[in-house]
C-alpha cells in the first residue's frame, strides 16, 4: 500500500517567502521538530502550493463534476489521479469564470520595516451595486507528506498545527493552522484518464534539480524520457537541456545549499513506455532531494493542455 496524507494549512500571518510555493524543505524543518527520529528520518514532504478560499467548479478532468460551492479551504475526495492536482495547478482552474479570477488569485504584499511578506488574506473593491464594497480572500497551502515505510502516516493534527515556516519565524510570521487532513491510497486511485492515448506530455509541478551542493547529493541529468524536441526547443541531446528554463534554488536551514534547478511549470513531451507508472512516480518525486517536494512530475495526454486556448498543443 502506497499512501499520502494530504493536509489544507490556512495562513494565519504574514509569510516572508516566495508567493507561488512553500517548499517541501521549509515544510519539514517546521514538522521534523516535533516528530520522533524514526518519522524524522522516513517522512518526505511536497512543496506547498498556495490557494484561495472561493467559490469554484471542478474541472472536466476531475472525478467529480459541476459546481463545487467554496474550495480551497478543504480537501474533496480523490478518486483519480487527476484529482490529486485539484489545487496544485498555480493557476487554480477550479476558480469560476464568472468571477474576478485574476484578482481571487493574487496574493496581496505587505511591507513589514522593509521586509516584504505575503498577507494571509487578500481585499479587492467589487462593482458600486454589490452589496459590499470590498471582497475578502483567506489564503490556504496544500501539501501532501509520504514515507516509504508503514506506521509513520498520519501524522497528529498536533504536530502539524501551528507550525511557521519562511523567513523571520522568530518574530511570528508565516504561521498556519491545520483546516483539513486526509489520506490517500494510491494504489486505488483510478489512472484510466491516461489509459488509451497515443502520445502524452510532462507537467513539471515542482522544479527539478539538477545539481546540489547539499552532502550526498546526486549530480543529475536531464532524463532521457523527456522529449523537448515537441516544445520547439529541439531534439538535440547534447544541447537540449541547456534550452530548458533554469532557476537557482536554496535549501536554507543550519547550512545553505545553492541548487541549480529545472524551473517549475514547463511542459516537455514523453518519451517513455509507461506513463501509468511514470504518473506514480511523479507523484512521490524523482531526483535528488524528492523527499523535499523537488522533481514532482505530471503525465497529460498529449493536447490537453493546461489552456484551454492552446487545446491541441503540447
Amino acid at each position: 500500500m502506497t499512501r499520502i496524507q494530504q493536509v489544507v494549512f490556512e495562513l494565519t500571518a504574514p509569510y516572508a517567502g516566495r508567493p507561488y510555493h512553500v517548499s517541501g524543505h521549509a515544510l519539514f524543518q517546521a514538522i521534523a521538530a516535533d516528530v520522533d527520529d524514526r518519522a524524522r528520518r522516513e517522512l518526505q514532504v511536497s512543496h506547498g502550493v498556495f490557494t484561495p478560499s472561493e467559490y469554484g467548479s471542478y474541472p472536466d478532468e476531475h472525478s467529480q463534476d459541476g459546481y463545487a460551492g467554496k474550495l480551497g479551504g478543504s480537501l474533496p475526495p480523490v478518486e483519480s489521479y487527476e484529482d490529486l492536482f485539484l489545487f496544485r495547478d498555480a493557476a487554480q482552474r477550479w476558480l469560476q469564470a464568472s468571477r474576478p479570477r485574476e484578482a481571487q488569485n493574487t496574493m496581496d504584499v505587505q511591507s513589514h520595516g522593509g521586509r516584504l511578506a505575503v498577507a494571509p488574506e487578500s481585499f479587492f473593491g467589487v462593482p458600486a451595486h454589490q452589496r459590499n464594497s470590498k471582497r475578502r480572500v483567506t489564503w490556504y497551502i496544500h501539501a501532501y507528506l509520504h514515507s516509504e515505510r508503514e506506521g509513520v502516516l498520519p501524522l497528529d493534527e498536533s504536530v502539524l498545527d501551528g507550525i511557521r515556516v519562511g523567513g523571520a519565524r522568530n518574530y511570528g510570521f508565516g504561521e498556519v493552522s491545520l483546516v483539513d487532513s486526509q489520506v490517500v491510497d494510491l494504489d486505488a486511485v483510478s489512472f484510466d484518464g491516461l489509459r488509451g492515448h497515443d502520445q502524452y506530455s510532462i507537467e513539471l509541478v515542482t522544479p527539478y534539480v539538477l545539481q546540489s551542493e547539499a552532502p550526498d547529493a546526486d549530480t543529475q541529468s536531464v532524463p532521457w524520457w523527456w522529449d523537448t524536441s515537441v516544445t520547439g526547443m529541439g531534439s538535440d541531446a547534447p544541447t537540449r537541456d541547456r534550452r530548458l528554463r533554469r532557476r537557482e534554488e536554496r535549501l536554507a536551514g543550519e547550512s545553505v545549499y545553492d541548487l541549480a534547478t529545472i524551473d517549475h511549470g514547463q511542459l516537455v513531451g514523453y518519451a517513455g513506455n509507461d506513463p501509468i507508472q511514470t504518473a506514480k512516480n511523479g507523484v512521490l518525486r524523482i531526483g535528488t532531494h524528492a523527499r523535499f517536494g523537488f522533481g514532482e512530475l505530471r503525465v497529460r495526454p498529449a493536447g490537453r493542455d493546461r489552456v484551454p486556448e492552446r487545446e491541441g498543443v503540447v
